[in-house]
């Protein structure tokens, strides 16, 4: 991409500087205020795949779930003003979970900043709560330093979204650099006086938990199996957090939950019961302490020791006995090297909180005739151990999480900021990375709306996603949250659907409804062999709220 005295245009330094950095697959919506590096990728559709959507809030959202099943940061390319106010929901996205994304933006030309161009926009103004960095590359020959700092950026530390804004005139310059090296991120390791007074705190225990819930781009299959090494030598009792559950086999006998939203009672009990918590990645949100009330702040009643992999996930709110900030991979293996304990007076607490696991796991809760929980379990039974789930948010997901079980890392793609219209980029994006791999996007009939045009996209690049659409016709987790606080006063929750069988058929995806165990079995089976999207829409009742919730229940 040079000419004969190395000279190059700042779109194909740009792009040569990516390829340095192993991309190989970005995301976007074409605009015309990136047109230079349009072009230059125009040159290499074999060495960096782009995938053109339909949104470019689904953009971020597929870029988010590259980093999340890589480590590595996803790729995101749209235009000035518009097209970067639509993707602020995939950056607010990787921002609260800690997911590794570069997006670039195409910007006015220089000459025309701050003169109110057309579609102008302050980029620091608009990402610069929720981005580790923001930045415009105003000199072409700075391209190289700027993309070695973003990739750096976006994985050191707690990972996080780098904005790099890209003006017109800009990617047209010529300049004669050469593209940068690739670079690694930045890792730090336990220390020894760590470990070995983690070592100490748990053997003075009676009753320790550990809970699990590294940020998915910081953790690996290598991560899960050294930490299991570490529970199975301490014997420790293991809940991993709110939708990380597929960093630890559900299926080992030391894995006793998730510790989240609709989580067992019984779970609840066994946390409230632990002396001592062992938190590795997770951070203590509101989700994990139940409102900030299940622990006294800032100082906890129980011994806590805290791992993080950045320093700012740690103490914001309840202060640890034992701080440890680090690379989590390098936790993992480190705690696999610790002596197993010689005394683990805690055999029973935890063998009590397996069998409650077991029993949560496989009462279905509130029946009705779309036995969502049988569907689920029949699914988790028959389909493969590396099948890939995605969710968005909504009350759909309570049964996903109780009823499909995750015995392999890297299965389980969802957020914990919940946010909706995430499953359906997210599926088709560990589709065209994963495409040996079965994938189910799981959506409700409002979180599948928000972003269901991808559903081109996952025809265009012949995915093969297994959309599942829930259908009760409501924003139904706004509804019960109304319906709780306010019984018989439901309101904006009432939603009209198009026929979702007939809207799949119209982009040639095939298709079924159905509302019954039965039904869903024999249309899961009569599409399992199919080459390319499939969509299952699942009728459901209105009075059936979660697993354990019913409209009645909330009135009464």
């Amino acid at each position: 991409m040079t000419d004969k005295n190395n000279q190059r245009t700042g779109g194909q330094l740009l792009v040569d500087c990516l390829l340095n950095q192993g991309a190989e697959i970005g995301y976007c919506v074409p605009g015309e205020s990136y047109l230079g590096v349009l072009d230059a990728l125009y040159d290499i559709p074999d060495e960096l795949k782009l995938i053109i959507c339909r949104q470019e809030g689904s953009v971020a959202f597929m870029a988010e779930a590259y980093g999340s099943l890589t480590g590595k940061p996803g790729l995101g390319f749209v235009t000035r003003g518009p097209g970067a106010a639509n993707a602020v929901i995939g950056v607010q996205t990787a921002h609260l979970d800690g997911t590794p994304m570069i997006l670039f933006v195409g910007q006015v030309p220089r000459k025309s900043r701050e003169r109110g161009a057309f579609q102008e926009l302050d980029l620091k103004g608009l990402f610069g709560s929720i981005a580790k960095l923001v930045m415009d590359i105003d000199d072409a020959a700075r391209i190289p330093e700027i993309i070695s700092r973003a990739y750096r950026t976006a994985c050191s530390g707690r990972p996080g979204a780098v904005i790099i804004g890209l003006p017109d005139d800009m990617q047209r310059d010529l300049v004669s650099a050469l593209p940068s090296k690739l670079v690694e991120p930045t890792l730090n390791a336990p220390g020894d006086l760590a470990m070995a007074k983690m070592q100490d705190i748990i053997s003075e225990a009676k009753r320790p938990l550990v809970l699990l819930g590294a940020k998915p781009s910081t953790w690996n299959q290598q991560a899960t199996d050294d930490l299991q090494k570490f529970v199975e030598s301490h014997n420790l009792p293991l809940a991993t957090v709110f939708r990380r559950q597929d960093q630890f086999d559900n299926g080992h006998p030391n894995y006793v939950g998730v510790k989240g939203v609709g989580n067992s009672p019984k779970l609840e009990k066994l946390v409230a019961g632990a002396d001592t918590l062992i938190v590795i990645g997770a951070e203590m949100t509101d989700i994990e302490t139940n409102g900030y009330t299940k622990y006294s702040i800032p100082d906890p009643e129980k011994r806590l020791i805290h791992i993080g992999v950045g320093h700012e996930d740690l103490g914001r709110v309840f202060q640890a006995e034992l701080s440890i900030s680090c690379d989590m991979t390098a936790f993992a293996a480190a705690a696999s090297e610790l002596s197993p304990l010689k005394s683990t007076p805690w055999s029973d607490w935890l063998k009590q909180g397996r069998l409650d696991y077991e029993e949560f796991s496989n009462d279905k809760g509130n029946m009705q005739q779309a036995d969502l929980a049988g569907m689920i379990k029949w699914m988790d039974e028959t389909l493969p151990d590396d099948t890939i789930v995605s969710f968005g948010a909504g009350n759909y997901t309570q049964w996903v999480q109780r009823y499909f079980s995750h015995n392999k890392y890297g299965t389980q793609l969802a957020t914990q900021s919940a946010v909706m219209g995430y499953s359906v980029p997210a599926a088709i994006s560990a589709s065209l990375l994963y495409p040996e791999k079965t994938v189910l996007s799981f959506a409700g009939d409002g979180c599948f709306l928000m972003n269901g045009q991808e559903l081109a996209t996952a025809v265009k690049y012949k995915t093969n996603v297994r959309f599942i659409v829930i259908n009760n016709s409501l924003y139904g987790s706004i509804m019960m949250h109304q319906e709780r606080h306010f019984p018989n006063r439901s309101i904006a929750i009432e939603l009209e659907n198009p026929d979702f069988e007939k809207l799949a058929g119209a982009y040639g995806i095939p298709s079924a409804k159905v509302d019954s165990l039965d039904d869903f079995k024999q249309a899961f089976d009569k599409m399992r062999d199919h080459n390319g999207p499939c969509l299952i829409e699942i009728i459901t009742e209105k009075e059936i709220v979660t697993p354990g919730i019913t409209l009645t229940d909330l009135r009464s």
